[in-house]
């Protein structure tokens, strides 16, 4: 649950922030991108443990509201990085063709733009899922001691060994990731 959760919010958050660094020039442009790659450069020790200073300072309780903000922060760089590559090899062209053609921003957005990143889109939502589905330093960072997430519970079962739960969900992503 928290791995879609995390995954749609960055998607739709990385996405806006993508389409922004790769259409338009504004002052601190280049400072967006240096940030924007900082998590991804950043050992998920330390993420996990500034992502924890700043909850309490902040005072967000530990839990799943932690998490999961934790885990949309993490994974908006992946998704910038997936769509803005998308978005940097659209040609401007066909924007100007639907324009001159009588669409308005919107429609054009919605039937010429949106198509041709939809790949890119797509491409960042499966990463910040799989990444999100995936994280255990993070979420072991900032979850209660009542908020159990998968990645901690196979972490915890691996100590008694794997239950079938684990080969399943295994299977079932490897398949996934397979087919998709």
């Amino acid at each position: 649950e928290i791995g879609l959760i995390a995954s749609l919010v960055a998607t739709m958050l990385g996405t806006a922030i993508a389409f922004a660094l790769g259409r338009y020039r504004f002052r601190a442009r280049s400072a967006t991108n240096l940030l924007i790659f900082m998590p991804m450069a950043t050992p998920e020790v330390v993420m996990g443990s500034s992502l924890l200073t700043l909850f309490l300072m902040m005072g967000v309780p530990a839990g799943r509201t932690a998490v999961t903000i934790a885990h949309i922060m993490f994974c908006i760089s992946f998704v910038v990085v997936a769509v803005k590559a998308r978005v940097a090899t659209l040609d401007p062209r066909l924007e100007e063709a639907a324009a001159d053609l009588g669409a308005n921003p919107f429609q054009t957005f919605l039937r010429v733009t949106f198509p041709l990143a939809a790949p890119g889109i797509f491409a960042g939502a499966l990463l910040a899922f799989s990444l999100s589905f995936d994280d255990y330093i993070i979420t072991n960072f900032n979850a209660s001691p009542s908020s159990i997430t998968f990645p901690m519970y196979v972490w915890g079962a691996a100590q008694r060994g794997a239950p079938v739960q684990v080969n399943v969900i295994g299977t079932l992503m490897f398949l996934i990731a397979l087919f998709v």
